[in-house]
């Protein structure tokens, strides 16, 4: 399947690259595809040198402004006009969708695939990797969201959050071989 994963491009501390390289091996192994932002700085980098050394397909999708930062040698490399149109490439290239840590440019992309869920616009599985809690206040705000009625279908089937690499790619290869 191709699994599309967004994350921030920055490099980061160990307790985010160490979980987010097992996550992309496990992805390369099962022989899997990453849809990404097409980077090569950061989280990014590391995602797609763990799919590529386990044997996974890279798909990339940058933007005009970014370009300069686009991978060399990944399998497909698109570039958008804009964030708009880069987000909509990502989601129509995916199967599944998983959102590692990041900064607001994943946050948006996490909110713009969850509301495409909320109105039914999309049944792609949605997997929040909350790696060292980090997504914890996140799925607080959910919660409340839910409970206070702003969530016209229950977060458990917009979102599910793990705690592990293992356990989202468990949960999307369990949700796409039900379809």
């Amino acid at each position: 399947m191709n699994i599309c994963v967004f994350l921030s491009a920055a490099d980061l501390d160990d307790r985010y690259t160490r979980p987010a390289r097992d996550f992309a091996r496990l992805l390369g192994k099962g022989g899997h595809s990453l849809v990404w932002g097409g980077s090569d700085t950061g989280l990014m980098k590391v995602v797609a040198d763990g799919v590529q050394e386990a044997g996974g397909r890279l798909i990339g999708v940058s933007v005009d402004f970014l370009a300069a930062k686009a991978r060399p040698g990944a399998d497909e490399m698109v570039i958008a006009g804009d964030l708009a149109e880069r987000k909509k490439l990502l989601l129509e290239k995916a199967d599944a969708v998983v959102v590692m840590v990041g900064g607001t440019g994943t946050l948006d992309e996490a909110t713009e695939i969850l509301e495409l869920k909320k109105h039914g616009r999309t049944d792609k599985p949605v997997v929040l990797l909350n790696t060292a809690g980090f997504y914890d206040g996140l799925r607080e705000q959910f919660r409340r969201m839910e409970e206070e009625g702003f969530l016209p279908r229950p977060l458990a089937e917009l979102a599910f959050f793990a705690e592990e690499p293992a356990g989202a790619l468990t949960y999307l290869e369990e949700s796409l071989s039900g379809r």
